[in-house]
């Protein structure tokens, strides 16, 4: 087909283009007539112009044509499948220039229809999820084709026990557009022992267009797959594995050892080791000159005169020192004292015992608390003898014990001096506003004179 214009003037070709329709991504042509109707040889560059001139080509580009005689022309149209290729009517333009006259340019036009495609590109990741009652996907969603689309999405799985949940639903996108989509996938009810349950599900990517184009194209109103269905797996591992129960097992049977082997054997053993300790040791203030007096706290030789190796062992808590429980004068005994002593942070404080006049205080033993966890420095003293230096961040309680008692004369004191750095925190969990430390020394309280 050629169809063919009048001549406007001299060296005037005769030029007329059909419309032609194109789908992105292929081919199609059309043809213009080239007539010299002037009296010379004219030669005629062509070229293309407008929107279409990017992908459009004149097959020739020049013709050369003797007065009177005409040539046609191919117009090759090649518009990229891309989301830049707008659908709709492009006008399309071919200058015509001759090189003898150029004032007689003329450019002759036509319309192209570029048809619509529709192209999506989906991915679902990861495609294997693992969880005990729920998994977490992301659909990634890109719009290839030129022309707005409404995404939507149909999961599938076999035997139902799955429920999902895409959030946005139902996104739109416009050419060249891309989304992202959240999947969430869920059972209905946990494993609770066992191996791990595998439930394969699949994602179909559907796409819908708008109203106008549905009711040119009857075809495209519905809804339609336009891919193969995405494939992924949800992974429902057991609340407790395996090697739980295999280690549930075991604790069981050593505790059932326990209460039933060990424990009764234990408890045997103990009892003996106690009536033994209980048999062998002697009574306070009982022991011969040069004997040891067992395992009891003061552990060192007996140094009481032979007068006072008779005296009662154990007085009563309240009584004096030195005395019966109703005043009258007593011999040696056991005996403790307690300094509880509370220092501010930052200072210096001491704390003492004074041992009683015509009274000579024999330790054995001493316990030192630092209940709080302050930090600091604390030192015991002994009359003007140090015993030690501790500090208080290294220790909670802390226990000494003589086999040979130290001896410390009457109105000679006990002393402990507490640099209180920082105070601690008890077990309330609050920190404390002093710092506290208490220290018990126990031993033989004797007369000087018997």
């Amino acid at each position: 087909m050629t169809p063919s214009a009048a001549p406007s003037g001299p060296s005037a070709p005769g030029l007329d283009i059909p419309a032609v329709t194109v789908a992105p991504g292929s081919t199609a042509t059309t043809s213009l007539t080239v007539r010299n109707d002037s009296d010379i040889v004219e030669a005629y560059s062509l070229e293309v112009v407008g929107d279409c001139a990017p992908w459009a080509t004149v097959e020739p580009p020049r013709v050369s044509l003797y007065p009177g005689t005409s040539e046609t022309v191919t117009i090759r149209l090649e518009p990229p499948r891309s989301p830049g290729t707008r659908p709709g009517e492009i006008p399309l333009g071919v200058r015509v220039l001759p090189t003898e006259r150029p004032e007689s340019v003329r450019v002759p036009e036509t319309t192209v229809h570029v048809e619509e495609f529709r192209e999506l590109h989906t991915e679902l990741a990861p495609r294997r999820r693992r969880g005990w009652l729920r998994g977490r996907y992301r659909l990634a969603v890109r719009n290839l084709g030129n022309t707005s689309v409404q995404v939507g999405f149909s999961p599938g799985q076999a035997g139902e026990e799955l429920r999902f949940g895409f959030s946005p639903a139902k996104p739109k996108l416009e050419p060249g557009e891309s989304a992202e989509v959240r999947l969430r996938v869920r059972t209905g009810k946990p494993v609770w022992f066992g191996s791990p349950v595998v439930w394969p599900f699949t994602v179909d990517t559907t796409e819908s267009g708008d109203q106008e184009e549905a009711r040119r194209d009857e075809a495209r109103r519905d809804e339609t797959p336009v891919r193969p269905p995405l494939d992924a797996e949800f992974v429902q591992i057991p609340v407790f594995p395996k090697w739980l129960l295999a280690v549930l097992a075991a604790l069981l049977a050593l505790l059932l050892a326990w209460f039933t082997l060990v424990r009764p054997v234990v408890r045997s053993a103990a009892k003996e080791a106690a009536t033994q300790a209980v048999q062998a040791r002697p009574t306070p203030g009982g022991a011969q000159d040069g004997q040891s007096p067992g395992t009891g706290s003061g552990g060192g030789k007996d140094t009481q005169p032979d007068g006072n190796k008779g005296a009662q062992p154990g007085s009563s808590p309240g009584a004096t020192p030195g005395t019966d429980g109703d005043g009258t004068s007593a011999g040696a005994g056991q005996s403790s004292a307690t300094i509880d002593l509370k220092t501010s942070g930052g200072a210096s404080k001491a704390g003492t015992y004074k041992v009683p006049q015509d009274r000579v205080f024999a330790i054995t033993d001493i316990v030192v608390a630092n209940f709080q966890g302050d930090e600091g420095v604390l030192t015991i003293t002994f009359g003007d003898r140090k015993i030690t230096t501790i500090a208080l961040e290294t220790f909670r309680n802390q226990d000494y014990h003589w086999v040979t008692p130290i001896k410390i004369t009457e109105n000679d004191a006990v002393t402990v001096n507490v640099t209180c750095a920082k105070p601690g925190t008890p077990a309330t969990g609050r920190q404390a506003q002093v710092c506290h430390e208490v220290l018990n020394v126990s031993g033989v309280l004797s007369p000087t004179r018997q």
